[in-house]
């Protein structure tokens, strides 16, 4: 898909993955909504990248909210070209920990925006995309989602995290393949340790121990490198129903 004047939904899209992606495409001639609770940030990147964006307060996992954003998204001559999904949270818990069980609420929590949050923002585009005009290849639109090389290799004390990415990369294939008939791309990456908003309020020494846990290159990951890989994805068409990790060869110990 040639990226240059059409419009993509980014979620989580105010900072960290999701800023790369939007910073990338609007540097590539696209069009971004950046769709993200934080507005003060949001904002912030909707005035540095002027025209080319513009933000909607967004919730993925409440169906209104995630509906505007898409709709926003849809506006204008050209309509909705694809979503690149990066929203999500992170919590740490122990299933018995020192407090006993590990919070049901928190598991829910988890699962409601990192999974059900990328299913609703999904479905919703995916109707969008479903009635736009196909190009020559009939190709009508990308869907790309963010999981986790968590969902394969999950630490202790990340059931609910492991759990929640698991389910968006299982997810990929089947719908992907009944999507296909529509023209619609469905891929998903699982990046290792990036260099986001998340790492940065970590010690330098224990950022400096993350990174060397990867094999080559043996540091944090930038959001440019995911947001490069992103825009390859929109870009090749043979990329589809799939789960791209972006790790430096790292696998992740038990702890």
């Amino acid at each position: 898909m040639n990226i240059s004047g059409r419009t993509f939904l980014v979620t989580g899209g105010s900072s960290g993955l999701g800023a790369a992606c939007a910073r990338r495409l609007a540097a590539v001639g696209g069009k971004v909504v950046i769709a993200d609770l934080d507005r003060a940030l949001g904002e912030s990147l909707v005035a540095e990248l002027g025209a080319a964006a513009r933000f909607v307060e967004t919730n993925v996992a409440n169906e209104a909210s995630a509906e505007r954003a898409v709709a926003a998204a849809s506006e204008g001559a050209e309509g909705l070209a694809g979503v690149v999904q990066c929203a999500g949270i992170v919590a740490g818990n122990r299933v018995v920990g020192r407090d006993g069980p590990h919070p049901l609420a928190l598991f829910a929590k988890v699962i409601e925006v990192n999974l059900v949050g990328t299913f609703n923002v999904l479905r919703l585009a995916a109707a969008r995309l479903s009635v736009a005009a196909p190009d020559a290849d009939g190709e009508r639109g990308v869907i790309v989602n963010t999981s986790s090389i968590s969902a394969f290799e999950g630490q202790i004390g990340q059931a609910a995290y492991s759990a929640s990415k698991a389910g968006v990369a299982g997810m990929t294939l089947p719908i992907a393949r009944e999507l296909a008939s529509l023209g619609i791309r469905v891929v998903t990456i699982a990046p290792g340790i990036f260099d986001t908003p998340l790492m940065a309020g970590l010690p330098e020494a224990v950022r400096e121990s993350l990174g060397r846990q990867a094999p080559f290159p043996s540091r944090l990951g930038r959001p440019d490198e995911f947001a490069a890989l992103v825009q390859h994805v929109i870009e090749n068409r043979m990329l589809n129903g799939t789960v791209l990790r972006i790790d430096g060869a790292l696998r992740m110990a038990a702890k």
